[in-house]
């Protein structure tokens, strides 16, 4: 097949277009599947009623350490004291606390999801903005007889719309009031204000009484003003302390206004966390220690007090981030944000969310040891009855289907697995019940994981075989244009075409009894052509390489070889610099010496290349090495605006005289040709 340069683009913008879009078929693919059974524990629920109060944009420091108060007047103390003294009051007095870590994208919504429907968001909604259901959820508001929540209209109306009909009711803000330039506190004071005037409605309504007397009901309070203004005025700004404040104070009125509504009856759960933190330059969305870690504050009915050490020492669960939060005497209790939803679900006696993967945290709980037995059971058996749908599911369109091994293969059934925890349970050994339970989720949450990812090695497959077999035809293409010209192209040959039809094919075959999507049979087209066409243009190659050999110097091949190998390394360092940005300062440090390799006479000749060269790489070294967050500097900007001014003053008087004596020579060919990168012999320079 001969193709043009316009030809051979076009299959190029076709190809890369079509492969781009295999990542989300690989990793943006929905972890939501419907049919599941819901299991309960039995248990009488501690609690009637939950209030879960939502800071979004609260950082987990922010909340517990001490702070100087803002704004201060005239005369005022200026003695730092914790901003949060309610809330720092219910971990020292009333419940128990942590820190909830979430996962990226640490966004509203993910968060959002994460907390109340126990699942790590469904990643194909990027896509939509985060708008919305784009595939209907379970969550723990769908569970509840009814939930009542305030907030912002970004949040509400996705719980309300995948919940069964006039389950959950929204009371939200208009879009207008979310102004990032005005005082953003006014939004949870809104939300306060609203549910102190629904209470107040209750008082004096008997049928709204009664509504929010009843068993399993949720109070979500949704508060934006934290998040709003740390993106405008950063978290470390008074604005933003002053925010905390207003939250401390309205949940402390809210609380006394409740538990005077309900008369202190003792059935009134409280968790009160956020959905993500938020950086010094106050952004949010990457994995950022300051963006993943929240705080998480529970207290109330089937909540455990505080449990607090005497003797000096520090309780169990802290490190060097709580180190100042002056919290050393008090047990710190961290989960994963999906566990949010497994104790509420726990705390007002509801099922646990279809898709939810929280695992119950026992440490916050006030019960007994068979309570807590049976409760992590009933929430294995929830994560495992999700384990056995996706593994149906999987198994039905499968050709040679391998199961989940650790599942399958250890001796017992999983029935069987089950029958022991409930034996165990019934002969009142608690703790190794609780064991085996927390085996269990294990297990299955692994096997979700694995029924996730199931497709991916073929997947890969595909894709590493259709850049292997571009990177080849491209290769020849440019060979056979710049080189042979159409000298080395084969003839048409049927068999060869017929044996890659059959390849393709069966490919087909196994994709479409499969029942997998119609962007396989793509990911399956590519690289049978393209190896197909490799095979045709054999000759080119077989030509052409050592063609190229031969300009790499006397070793021919083992130099294009070892350029090959180089190319490869910096490619992986470049990825693996994603992660550890360390690794970008030692390729900038071992890009010093790349000169050298063109020999000392070379340095000599370019000697104010090289120099340029050098100083270029081992200043940005340094930078890698530099925190990827910072904080504005005023001295900084005005050290960087003077210099910036000195040297436009230097060069207007000596700038002509510098660039025609040292920097000119830099930008003609030989010089131009290094600084590229270009591949030029020492000899020629």
């Amino acid at each position: 097949m001969q193709l043009n340069r316009l030809s051979f683009l076009a299959v190029a913008a076709i190809f890369h277009f079509s492969y781009i879009w295999s990542i989300f078929d690989i990793y943006f693919v929905s972890p939501i599947v419907h049919g599941m059974r819901h299991h309960s524990s039995g248990i009488k629920p501690p609690a009637k009623r939950l209030f879960f109060i939502v800071g979004d944009g609260f950082r987990a420091d922010k909340c517990f350490q001490a702070h100087t108060p803002p704004f201060l007047k005239d005369g005022e103390d200026s003695t730092r004291r914790p901003l949060a003294p309610f809330l720092r009051s219910r971990v020292l007095e009333a419940g128990s606390f942590g820190v909830s870590h979430t996962r990226m994208p640490t966004e509203s919504r993910p968060g959002h999801v994460a907390l109340i429907a126990g699942l790590y968001e469904d990643v194909s909604a990027v896509t939509t903005g985060w708008k919305l259901n784009p595939v209907n959820f379970d969550s723990v508001f769908n569970q509840s007889s009814h939930t009542w929540s305030w907030g912002s209209p970004d949040i509400l109306p996705m719980f309300k719309e995948g919940a069964v009909p006039g389950r959950v009711d929204a009371f939200s803000y208009s879009e207008e009031e979310e102004d990032f330039t005005a005082d953003a506190t006014k939004l949870d004071t809104w939300v306060f204000d609203h549910v102190k005037d629904f209470f107040a409605q209750a008082a004096g309504d008997e049928k709204l009484r009664a509504a929010v007397n009843e068993d399993k009901i949720v109070f979500f309070l949704h508060l934006l003003g934290l998040d709003s203004t740390g993106h405008g005025f950063r978290p470390y700004s008074q604005e933003y302390l002053r925010n905390i404040q207003v939250v401390d104070a309205g949940v402390q009125e809210l609380v006394d206004n409740v538990e005077r509504f309900y008369g202190n009856d003792g059935k009134t759960a409280w968790v009160f966390t956020a959905d993500h933190g938020m950086s010094d330059w106050g952004s949010h969305g990457d994995g950022h220690p300051d963006n993943t870690r929240t705080p998480l504050i529970a207290w109330g009915a089937g909540i455990r007090g505080p449990d607090i050490v005497t003797n000096g020492t520090v309780a169990s669960g802290h490190d060097e981030f709580s180190s100042d939060w002056n919290l050393d005497h008090v047990r710190r209790v961290d989960v994963d944000q999906a566990d949010v939803a497994a104790l509420m679900a726990h705390l007002i006696g509801v099922d646990y969310p279809a898709n939810s993967v929280g695992v119950l945290p026992l440490e916050y709980l006030d019960a007994g040891e068979e309570e807590k037995a049976r409760s992590i059971l009933a929430n294995a058996l929830e994560i495992l009855e999700m384990f056995k749908v996706k593994e149906a599911n999987k198994m039905s369109t499968q050709i040679n289907f391998v199961p989940f091994a650790p599942l399958h293969d250890e001796g017992l059934s999983i029935g069987e697995r089950v029958d022991k925890i409930n034996s165990l349970i019934t002969s009142r050994d608690y703790a190794t019940a609780i064991s085996h339970s927390k085996d269990l989720i294990s297990a299955s949450l692994q096997g979700l994981r694995y029924m996730q990812t199931y497709d991916w090695l073929f997947l890969r497959t595909l894709v590493t075989l259709g850049y292997l077999g571009w990177i080849l035809f491209a290769l020849a293409f440019v060979i056979q244009q710049h080189f042979l010209g159409n000298t080395a192209i084969r003839k048409w040959s049927s068999g060869a075409f017929a044996g890659f039809l059959s390849i393709l094919t069966g490919v087909f075959a196994i994709i479409y009894v499969q029942q997998s999507p119609w962007t396989y049979y793509m990911y399956a087209f590519a690289p049978v052509f393209f190896w197909w066409q490799v095979w045709l243009s054999r000759d080119a190659l077989t030509v052409g390489i050592p063609f190229l050999a031969q300009r790499h110097g006397p070793h021919r091949y083992f130099g294009l070889l070892a350029k090959g190998i180089g190319f490869l390394i910096v490619l992986e360092a470049i990825v693996y610099g994603y992660f550890h940005r360390e690794v970008f300062t030692a390729c900038f440090v071992v890009g010093l010496s790349w000169p050298w390799f063109y020999g000392r006479g070379f340095v000599r000749r370019n000697a104010v290349a090289v120099l340029f060269w050098s100083l270029s790489c081992l200043a940005m070294s340094v930078f890698t090495l530099l925190p990827v967050i910072k904080v504005e500097s005023l001295v900084q900007i005005h050290l960087a605006g003077s210099l910036m001014l000195a040297v436009g003053m230097g060069y207007m008087a000596y700038g002509h005289r510098l660039f025609d004596a040292s920097v000119k020579p830099i930008f003609n060919g030989k010089y131009l040709q290094f600084l590229l990168g270009l591949q030029v012999r020492p000899g020629r320079c």
